[in-house]
């Protein structure tokens, strides 16, 4: 039974959330919030497996409560909720831990798909919405920016999977462009995020921009 918690300041939201996701033969809302600092403390005593996250919200907003959540061990995973296709958050909230982003007006089949996916310990991020995230959003590291030292345990064509997992690349479009199998690609996949030591694929766009590898634009 997958473990849901809904942090959003609107009711109705909340309430229409719920009533999808308690229909679900295999999902269970443990809680609700309507501001961070709620859902903060609520999390901590609940232990959720999945967060459903608004980002703007009173006392603390989605992005600060979700960086303050994923620094625990065990934490839950934390999908985004927003009202903008793409907006000014979307890069932040990549950087602050979450796995996915989602729009609240999502079918609610997509809904449930979305909370299956991130339990499931993968990332809820589009190629297309990453390839859309570089474009518009992605800046240049600042100067002085360095290519964390742990970049160098990663064999060539691990490094050649990074960086076309951070151009947005499918799994399956990675295979293709390097004529490799899909169980190849995860594998290479699952070394990245171990030797890097990140909790999934966002978390991996983040960083090859940010250190430089890969260019906006590039």
């Amino acid at each position: 039974m997958i473990r849901v918690f809904i942090a959003d300041d609107q009711a109705l939201v909340r309430g229409g959330f719920r009533m999808i996701l308690d229909a679900q033969p295999d999902m269970e809302v443990v809680g609700e919030a309507e501001d961070g600092r709620q859902a903060l403390r609520s999390v901590a005593e609940l232990k959720p497996d999945v967060v459903l996250m608004d980002i703007r919200m009173p006392e603390m907003d989605g992005l600060e409560t979700t960086r303050r959540i994923v620094t625990d061990e065990d934490a839950p995973r934390v999908l985004m909720l927003t009202t903008f296709d793409m907006n000014e958050y979307v890069y932040e909230a990549m950087k602050s831990g979450a796995s996915g982003f989602l729009l609240k007006d999502v079918k609610p089949e997509q809904l449930a798909d979305a909370v299956r996916t991130v339990a499931a310990g993968d990332s809820l991020l589009a190629p297309a919405i990453t390839r859309r995230l570089i474009e518009e959003f992605v800046r240049r590291p600042p100067p002085g920016s360095t290519a964390p030292p742990e970049l160098e345990t990663l064999t060539d064509r691990e490094l050649e999977v990074l960086k076309l997992i951070a151009k947005g690349y499918s799994n399956e479009e990675i295979a293709k462009e390097l004529f490799v199998s899909m169980a190849t690609v995860k594998t290479h996949i699952t070394h990245i995020l171990m030797k890097l030591d990140l909790r999934d694929r966002v978390q991996a766009v983040v960083l090859a921009y940010e250190s430089g590898l890969v260019q906006p634009g590039g």
